[in-house]
This record gives C-alpha cells, sequence and structure tokens, in this order.
C-alpha cells in the first residue's frame, strides 16, 4: 500500500475536552457511533484518547472493592445511609482521570503500511494523525481495510 494517511483518514473528528464527564463522553460516542475520541485541551493540542473501554475502568472489580473499604474506613463501624453509598457511587470522573496519556500518533505523511503496523504492535483500534501538535484526522483500522478494498493490487 503506497497511500498515506492524509489518504485514507477521517477528518471530521470528535474529540472530548479534558474536564468532559463520563455521561457526556459515552453520550458522544453513542451519538456517533464511536468507541473512542482523543481528548483535546483548551489550546488544541491533544493529550489523551478515551475509550469505551477507559470509560469502563472505574467499575472493575478491584476499584469497587477499594471503594468499599474506604466507605468502611470512613463510617468506622457505622451503618452508612444507603442514600449515602448511591451518591458515592456515581461516577464523576472526568476525561482527563481516565484518558490513555501513553499515544501513539502519526503524520499525513506516515505510509499507510506504517499506520497499520502500529496499530498490530500497540494492539490500537485507531492512530490519532498531527500536524504541529493539532489533531487533523485519524486513521482506524476501518480506514484501513477501506484502502486495502480499493486498492487490492497494492496488498502486500
Amino acid at each position: 500500500m503506497t497511500s498515506t494517511a492524509a489518504d485514507i483518514m477521517s477528518r471530521n473528528v470528535i474529540s472530548v475536552a479534558p474536564d468532559a464527564g463520563v455521561p457526556e463522553i459515552a453520550a458522544i460516542l453513542g451519538k456517533h457511533d464511536i468507541s473512542a475520541v482523543p481528548v483535546i485541551d483548551f489550546n488544541g493540542r491533544l493529550v489523551g484518547m478515551i475509550s469505551e473501554r477507559d470509560l469502563l475502568s472505574p467499575f472493575s472489580s478491584s476499584n469497587k472493592a477499594r471503594c468499599a473499604w474506604w466507605l468502611e474506613m470512613l463510617a468506622e463501624g457505622e451503618a452508612l445511609a444507603p442514600e449515602f453509598i448511591q451518591y458515592a457511587s456515581l461516577d464523576r470522573h472526568a476525561a482527563m482521570d481516565l484518558m490513555n496519556r501513553q499515544l501513539v500518533t502519526a503524520k499525513e505523511d506516515t505510509p499507510v503500511a506504517e499506520i497499520a503496523e502500529m496499530l498490530l504492535k500497540h494492539g490500537i483500534k485507531r492512530v490519532p494523525i498531527l500536524r504541529d501538535g493539532h489533531v487533523v484526522g485519524i486513521v482506524s483500522r476501518a480506514d484501513i481495510v477501506r484502502a486495502l478494498c480499493a486498492h487490492p493490487a497494492e496488498q502486500g
């Protein structure tokens, strides 16, 4: 494949701010039928990626056990009101709390074959495409598969 990221990337990039809450992020993912979004700071720079998986991490059994331990310590043997427990369990995380900061990115002139290799090597589903630190597109596995279908002679 001799095409570049610029040839196949999705240019209409949906993103969230670092202070976006879990409900807002979930609504954006659902509305746009996507599984992750870049987190863009107030200067327009990429600071992370947040995915459906990241949104689920606070609900892991180890996190619930840790929360229960802290609640027990705070109660000092007294029974906690069910309303307090429900309130404490509501997720108030923001994108900056849950996002992945170890980013794999590419430039517009990065060959598609190199991006495919990045996806496989890092076990990720998409690569933000940057120009001067700003996201100008995203290349997903689906974008690469579409490129393969459009140019089957360039495979291998």
